[in-house]
């Protein structure tokens, strides 16, 4: 746990706070893969293979936001940022996505990156705000074994 700003904590998810991560992507409205991706299990294995890091924002012991750090080895990536509305605009998402940066540099990753949908324009100011920049000229293909992956 690491106490951040005031009265702010930001610390690593447990796999007992399943239902408050669900509820902050839901409050936030983050899509949810409830039959794929975002089930428990699913995301018991991703933190399991050592390339994951959620990240849990409280407030008095309050869930307020959350984030998703991934890496390959050569590419970090911060997904699933989400704070609830009435707590945005003060800095907590920029404290969350600063400290899953660290974790990625810290395990030697030197590329960071965001997907974020065309619909999301608040995603995409506040990554812009912080640093990031769109990245021309790349088309972004997926193949879905399963619509819920």
């Amino acid at each position: 746990m690491e106490q951040i700003s005031g009265n702010i904590l930001i610390r690593n998810f447990e796999l007992s706070d399943y239902d408050t991560l669900i509820g902050l992507w839901t409050a936030a409205d983050l899509p949810f893969k409830s039959k794929g991706r975002d089930t428990k299990q699913n995301i018991r294995k991703e933190l399991q293979r050592g390339c994951a890091s959620i990240l849990i924002a409280e407030l008095n012991n309050i869930a307020i936001g959350t984030v998703f750090a991934t890496q390959d080895g050569r590419k970090g990536w911060i997904n699933r940022l989400a704070v609830i509305p009435e707590f945005r605009k003060q800095g907590i998402g920029k404290m969350l996505v600063e400290k899953a940066e660290s974790i990625l540099i810290e395990k030697g990753i030197g590329i960071i990156a965001c997907l974020i949908e065309d619909y999301n324009k608040t995603s995409l100011a506040t990554f812009q705000k912080l640093g990031y920049n769109e990245f021309k000229g790349i088309h972004y293909l997926t193949k879905r074994i399963h619509p819920d992956i």
